[in-house]
């Protein structure tokens, strides 16, 4: 395996489980199996490396939701494919989206240049401020709907990961919260 990969993947799995302030970079690379010099030949600060996996990770999970939207699709079908499908793939990736929250609630959400925070939400803002102008969603500033949303989504997520339902019970959840939060943010 490529050992920017394997510094990645040991990263991930000790910041989730000992935060970014409980995991130095020595404990990093030994779990990587590298040496220390390897992990600042690739990054060259413990910062550059968080900031790198939420990048990816992120990626990854606006590459995924993203493919899943049709854009045949009505407002609500494309909100309910957003909605669904970050939640599907974080109970597939549940490292991965504690990670996303965990960066989201840290000081390293600052060294996100703020342009690049607007282009990773640009289409969910886009989607948001279509509705509000087709008069859908109630005339609230894009970026409020999209807190709202999301603090929904992490809480649910949250709650589903420690259900352990199964995936026609998960599923039933799933739209019963997504008909909550569309009736809390339409007109």
């Amino acid at each position: 395996m490529d050992k920017q990969k394997k510094i990645l993947e040991s990263a991930l799995q000790l910041f989730v489980e000992y935060g970014f302030h409980g995991t130095p970079t020595s404990k990093i690379a030994s779990n990587a199996g590298v040496a220390a010099g390897t992990l600042f030949h690739y990054f060259k600060t413990k910062d550059e490396l968080v900031i790198n996996l939420y990048n990816r990770i992120k990626g990854e999970l606006n590459t995924y939701v993203y493919s899943q939207i049709d854009n045949n699709d009505t407002v609500e079908a494309k909100f309910r494919t957003l909605f669904n499908h970050t939640l599907y793939w974080a109970l597939k990736n549940n490292q991965e989206f504690y990670f996303i929250q965990q960066f989201h609630f840290s000081p390293h959400l600052a060294s996100i240049p703020p342009d690049e925070l607007v282009n990773q939400a640009k289409p969910h803002i886009e989607l948001f401020e279509q509705a509000v102008r087709e008069g859908i969603l109630k005339p609230l500033p894009a970026d409020l709907l999209l807190t709202l949303v999301g603090s929904h989504v992490y809480g649910l997520h949250q709650y589903l990961a420690k259900a352990g339902f199964d995936k026609k019970r998960e599923s039933e959840v799933i739209d019963q919260a997504f008909e909550m939060i569309w009736d809390m943010i339409t007109i």
